[in-house]
């Protein structure tokens, strides 16, 4: 195997043996290989649309489940993984018959190969995985596409399940899997990458759309941190229909309803908190699971990807349910909807019956929900603030925690700014600072979260709007540094997101991608002055002044 997708990998260069985050090397090869298979389709995709065969939609909404699987910490069950290897080659199948007498000549592999006999799976995997690409700087700007394609196809799949689709996202997805495939030039690679950038700010601006329609913007809201007495079911993740599908089906059953992580911002939406029995948020970020999951008690639900594996001296294992995207292979997964019908949580909510109620573990409130609406609510006091010179900088520390100690960093940022300066945040990064008292500034907060990492549309919604409150030309031009943690692809995409829109000076860390090769970075640095974070000190006194 070899994945250097995340930014806990091994040595900073590639996991070789068994991923950081626990997936064994069959995993990985089976995960290869559904990359490779997206690959194909999408190159059949491309060929079809330019030939009259417009299967674009169908194979969209199949890529970006299937890339979906392939994040970082989302399925260890290698035998969803292979059903998915075996739904995508039949789709394949499928479509090359489309073709008929029409069927291109010299396709890539990747469009042609099947192989009903899964016992070859393996040994294929072996040989189209990320090393098959022999130039490293080639190798860097392909995979850099493929990893903001995971990303958005996490965003698009989540707005899917709310009834909103774009055409256009699942083409440009399709045009970018297609592109790493193909011959390009350093310069087509490059605007490719862009690109896909594009790409993500059109699918976070459907995702957000489909998440405010469907459940109201995000409001100012205060969450509850403590637990009450009855038994809870904890759901970690990002799907919001998960969530409310849940909850409809436990009003009632004398059980509470806990978010976890990236679910915390769910609590700020007001069709989700007219539920009496959504409690609050338990826990921390995702890899404080393990903790958070065994004094938590009750039945533990991952809607999406950030699970990690359950470690020899938990006793929670019985108590884990997966569902969508996501799979463990000792967890019981909850099977996806059909014919419009909600998902069956029966299992799960029958689990937290068995389940003693939540161990306290902290108590008080924390407060979110400032999303681009609200804060354009508030606008004219921000506006005033800035122009009073009670505000003199924002700083966006939004994106990804992880387990590194080096991530103390943000945490000492966000502790050592002055009271002067107000945070921007959205993702789980935000678990680094949000409960920390850092006061506000006539009443704002001075950490304004706007939700999960995907919500970080919203700060370049916000950013816009300042821009042109301002009369300035650029984003570039506010008061607005960027100081972004990643982990994984969903945060990738983001990068690639603002990269797109023509951001300068971010500021990424702790560590920086290692499929982004030296010439890459080279490029980066020259076109987008893109900086590793470093010193907090030295950080916040060049954000401050505006470098």
């Amino acid at each position: 195997m070899f994945c250097f997708q995340c930014q806990e990998t091994a040595k900073g260069t590639g996991c070789t043996v068994r991923g950081v985050c626990g997936k064994e090397e069959a995993t990985a090869n089976l995960q290869d290989l559904i990359i490779f298979h997206c690959k194909g389709i999408s190159v059949l995709a491309k060929k079809g649309k330019e030939l009259g065969i417009d299967r674009v939609e169908e194979a969209g909404r199949l890529i970006t489940h299937a890339l979906f699987t392939t994040i970082t910490n989302a399925n260890f069950d290698n035998i969803a993984l292979i059903d998915c290897v075996k739904q995508l080659q039949a789709f394949k199948t499928d479509f090359k018959a489309t073709f008929g007498d029409k069927l291109p000549e010299n396709l890539h592999d990747a469009a042609l190969y099947t192989n009903n006999d899964e016992s070859g799976f393996q040994g294929k995997a072996k040989t189209v995985g990320i090393l098959a690409t022999e130039n490293e700087d080639v190798r860097s700007l392909r995979e850099t596409v493929v990893f903001g394609c995971k990303g958005i196809s996490a965003y698009a799949h989540h707005a899917a399940m709310l009834g909103f689709e774009n055409k256009i996202v699942y083409d440009q997805l399709i045009e970018s899997m297609a592109s790493v495939t193909e011959d390009l030039s350093v310069d087509d690679m490059v605007a490719m990458v862009l690109k896909t950038g594009e790409n993500a700010v059109a699918t976070m601006a459907l995702l957000d759309e489909a998440n405010t329609t469907t459940y109201g913007h995000p409001e100012i809201s205060e969450v509850n941190i403590g637990v009450g007495t009855n038994p809870g079911i904890l759901v970690s993740g990002h799907d919001l229909r998960d969530l409310q599908e849940l909850l409809i089906q436990t009003e009632g059953k004398g059980i509470d309803i806990y978010t976890h992580s990236e679910m915390l911002p769910a609590n700020y939406y007001p069709k989700l908190k007219e539920f009496g029995h959504l409690k609050g948020n338990y826990g921390s970020s995702w890899w404080h699971q393990n903790k958070d999951f065994e004094t938590f008690n009750g039945a533990i639900l991952m809607t999406t990807n950030c699970v990690i594996p359950v470690k020899k001296n938990n006793s929670y294992a019985d108590r884990l349910f997966t569902t969508g995207a996501v799979g463990y292979p000792e967890a019981v997964h909850i099977a996806d909807r059909k014919d419009g019908a909600a998902k069956d949580f029966s299992a799960v909510i029958e689990k937290a019956k068995q389940c003693k109620p939540p161990e306290e573990i902290e108590t008080g409130k924390i407060v979110g929900g400032f999303g681009h609406n609200q804060v354009l609510a508030l606008a004219d006091k921000v506006i005033d603030a800035v122009k009073a010179g009670a505000i003199k900088r924002f700083v966006v520390m939004a994106g990804c925690d992880g387990r590194m100690k080096s991530r103390s960093y943000f945490t000492e940022v966000a502790e050592k700014l002055p009271k002067d300066a107000v945070i921007l945040t959205a993702g789980c990064a935000k678990y680094r600072y949000n409960k920390l008292d850092l006061g506000d500034i006539g009443g704002i907060p001075r950490v304004l979260d706007a939700g999960q990492c995907n919500d970080s549309y919203s700060l370049v919604v916000i950013a816009m709007k300042l821009r042109d409150a301002f009369g300035l030309e650029h984003i570039n031009d506010l008061p607005l540094s960027f100081d972004i943690g990643w982990y994984e692809q969903k945060a990738a995409a983001v990068l690639l997101a603002l990269l797109s829109l023509g951001v300068k000076g971010i500021r990424l860390g702790p560590t920086l991608p290692a499929f982004i090769s030296p010439t890459v970075l080279n490029v980066l640095v020259e076109k987008f002055d893109i900086k590793q974070t470093g010193d907090p000190d030295e950080d916040v006194a060049a954000m401050m002044a505006g470098n």
